[in-house]
């Protein structure tokens, strides 16, 4: 009997004791529940807004291929203001930036370039933009411009195409000897990564004038 009272008296201090934790229990739970809900809620927000940004994006490209470059400037510039943290943004501006240069508007393609430049955490992407940054500022006869932006960084797997345009910054200048030693440069180092036929142009010219 005694055993028998000593369980019942242990199953009710155990009961009393979950009615005293039962409202702390729960409210864990309902935090843990809130916070996974929250999560689920920011996840489904991020990935609304990158469908949001993909849309703009290729609408900014069917501008540009539709030849309407107002319209794909509008766009684009929309994206960047309202998803600027998205890849996008980057991306957007290496296409409005080529439009640009292709118009003649040099000065406005080379403040989307020094964009992509400062904000991008994309290793390779920023080493597109730098160089078709220095190919813009050889476009706006700034040679010296194109050979400090192309030295700023090392080059890695775009050393060739670096090497290339720094050999036509160098012929901007009158570096003739310069330019043949970039050319051949680049055209023993980025047979797969160069327009190797305009290379040999370039330095069957220079070798053999």
């Amino acid at each position: 009997m005694d055993e028998y009272l000593n369980e019942k008296e242990q199953w009710e201090r155990l009961l009393a004791n979950l009615r005293e934790q039962a409202p702390w229990m729960l409210a864990g739970v309902a935090v843990v529940m809130a916070a996974f809900g929250g999560w689920r809620l920011w996840q489904g927000h991020v990935q609304h807004r990158a469908l949001e940004a993909a849309g703009l994006y290729q609408q900014a490209l069917g501008a540009f291929t539709r030849n309407d470059l107002d319209g794909g400037i509008k766009i684009a510039d929309r994206l960047v203001q309202e998803f600027g943290a998205t890849p996008y943004a980057d991306q957007v501006n290496l296409a409005a930036a080529r439009v640009q240069a292709e118009a003649q508007q040099l000065d406005l393609a080379a403040q989307r370039l020094n964009q992509v430049l400062n904000h991008t955490h994309d290793p390779a992407l920023a080493l597109i933009a730098r160089l078709r940054l220095a190919r813009v500022q050889l476009a706006q006869n700034k040679p010296d411009d194109a050979i400090k932006t192309l030295d700023a960084v090392p080059a890695g797997a775009f050393s060739a195409r670096f090497a290339e345009v720094r050999g036509d910054a160098l012929l901007a200048k009158g570096d003739r000897d310069g330019a043949l030693k970039q050319y051949r440069e680049a055209r023993a180092s980025g047979a797969d990564t160069v327009d190797v036929e305009l290379l040999d142009l370039k330095i069957n010219e220079l070798a053999h004038s």
